[in-house]
């Protein structure tokens, strides 16, 4: 099936008439539901036991979802691996040419899960990106008060904190007087008054007024979106709040990092025959170049975006958790190579994790910081005495009575 945004160019490859040889049809379906519901029939009566489609956009959707429940396989490829000949490009081709490679077996189905799993990753992701608007608004009402002389930023961490967000309501108001805004200030905010007086002398006017309103109803819209998709997702998680609760034993793991992984991965690992393949298809691990001998430096591989960024959140947590393996490897590998590739190594550790963790249904077991002195304390003593030996020191070991 060669699906796009009007209709699919089904090819059905089916046993010719001499023995070994195969024939081929091509016909075409719409892609309202009414047509694709039309389509079940012919493949049923041809006896249909495989159908490859290519991951197109989000068009493929609709003809997956209500195909998935036929007496077939249902195969979703990445169309990256099943990229036709140039120069022989159209939609009945790449529909032959996908029932080719799906009768030999040269594609493989992507991880498409099931139905309350698809439902929070949905959410998952729009509030993601609802989160990362909510940022960019922000940015946008911070060049407006720049545009107006008004440093706010620089005095206050957070421009929309209780100080910040009560002296931005009163210059929309029409408030100006430095030594009244400053007075707005609460808690810390309010050893800081001279500063204040400075940053908030500006020439801030009806017209920064008329905008700055304008973007605090749109962040404020964002952040009741983002409280409500919260209470969605708290809803969707409850049945598998163990699974959650086992995550969130892993150091660098927060509540939102846990939900994340549920959502994209989520907790049959059934999917994945070993911990190597989920690192593989989160994009966690190197990937391969080689050419005549010789094997070329690349990054990692390909994988799932959203996965990919919610582990990168949870290895910059795990370096920072104190008393943690993880945060004794990240200094072990950062000092040999780079941060960036140690912090890669930690989402490898993580995402490995997870696999056994929901597989097994077993605690997070810490091997602790002093893991590596554990396991070879000849090597750390060698280490010890020739950092010694370098600054013009002899070292004794003596064993503790």
């Amino acid at each position: 099936m060669d699906v796009s945004k009007r209709d699919a160019k089904i090819c059905l490859r089916f046993p010719g008439r001499r023995a070994g040889s195969y024939a081929k049809t091509t016909s075409t379906f719409g892609s309202v539901t009414t047509e694709v519901l039309r389509l079940r029939q012919p493949l049923i009566e041809a006896k249909v036991t495989l159908v490859v489609m290519e991951a197109t956009g989000d068009y493929w959707k609709p003809f997956y979802y209500l195909l998935e429940d036929g007496p077939f396989e249902l195969m979703l490829v990445n169309p990256a691996h099943a990229r036709n000949l140039p120069g022989r490009k159209t939609d009945v081709s790449d529909a032959q040419w996908l029932a080719e490679l799906g009768a030999h077996g040269l594609v493989r189905g992507s991880f498409v899960p099931p139905q309350p799993i698809r439902e929070l990753r949905d959410l998952t992701r729009l509030r993601t990106t609802l989160i990362r608007d909510r940022v960019r608004e922000i940015n946008r009402l911070e060049r407006v008060l720049q545009d107006a002389g008004i440093k706010l930023s620089s005095v206050a961490t957070d421009i929309l904190g209780v100080s910040g967000r009560a002296i931005l309501e009163a210059l929309v108001a029409g408030q100006t007087d430095p030594q009244v805004l400053a007075s707005l200030a609460r808690m810390s905010l309010r050893n800081k008054t001279a500063q204040l007086l400075l940053a908030l002398d500006g020439r801030f006017t009806d017209h920064h007024a008329f905008l700055v309103r304008l973007h605090l109803h749109v962040i404020d819209q964002l952040a009741a979106n983002i409280a409500e998709l919260g209470a969605r997702i708290d809803d969707l998680v409850s049945p598998y709040r163990r699974v959650l609760t086992l995550l969130r034993t892993i150091p660098g793991v927060s509540e939102r990092v846990a939900v994340t992984a549920l959502a994209e991965i989520g907790a049959d690992m059934s999917r994945f025959p070993t911990a190597s393949h989920l690192a593989s298809w989160a994009g966690g691990c190197p990937g391969h170049h080689e050419s005549a001998g010789r094997a070329k430096h690349v990054g990692t591989r390909p994988g799932n975006n959203h996965l990919k960024a919610a582990l990168g959140n949870a290895a910059i947590g795990a370096a920072r958790t104190k008393n943690s393996y993880l945060q004794s490897r990240y200094r072990r590998l950062a000092g040999r190579t780079s941060a960036l590739k140690a912090l890669v190594a930690i989402e490898h550790a993580i995402i490995t994790a997870i696999w056994h963790m929901i597989t097994t249904g077993a605690d997070y077991h810490d091997l602790g910081a002093d893991y590596y002195h554990r396991r070879d304390p000849a090597k750390t003593m060698r280490r010890i005495t020739k950092q010694a030996n370098e600054i013009g020191l002899t070292v004794r070991f003596d064993p503790i009575a």
